[in-house]
């Protein structure tokens, strides 16, 4: 796998990573009185309240896992090439891989030409052939 789609992977693991982790803060976090004028929330259940240890590590884990990832990102942009000569150097060669590949096209479309006249040279010595021999013609 090359460095642009290893990169694009691993923006896509952060997003993942990223989402799951507020989506279990948003999920796990205890209810919360906003205002005096609203009631009191309701009490955690008991089995949320023995859970509550692991959910405190939850938090870490996935805060780590963000890290790890972000780091990971980090070094794959690292080892991307750097850019040789600065921008002229870069235009000069984009110019120069326009004009061989403008050559290249011209020499695949002869090619292409070649091959549909050849083409069709075939079909018609064809149609002879199968003209001969439902007619049952000599060949000429």
């Amino acid at each position: 796998m090359d460095i642009i789609s290893q990169l694009q992977e691993q923006v896509n693991t952060i997003a993942g990573l990223t989402f799951n982790t507020f989506g279990t803060l948003q999920r796990d976090a205890p209810p919360v009185r906003l205002s005096p004028n609203y009631p009191e929330p309701p009490a955690n259940p008991p089995s949320v309240a023995e859970d509550a240890a692991s959910l405190a590590e939850q938090p870490k884990l996935m805060s780590a896992a963000l890290v790890k990832a972000a780091k990971q990102f980090d070094s794959l942009v690292a080892a991307l090439p750097l850019a040789e000569g600065g921008e002229e150097a870069q235009l000069k060669r984009i110019a120069e891989l326009q004009a061989e590949n403008d050559t290249v096209g011209q020499e695949l479309q002869k090619q292409l030409e070649a091959a549909e006249k050849e083409l069709k040279q075939v079909q018609e010595l064809f149609r002879q052939s199968t003209d001969n021999y439902l007619n049952f013609k000599k060949p000429d």
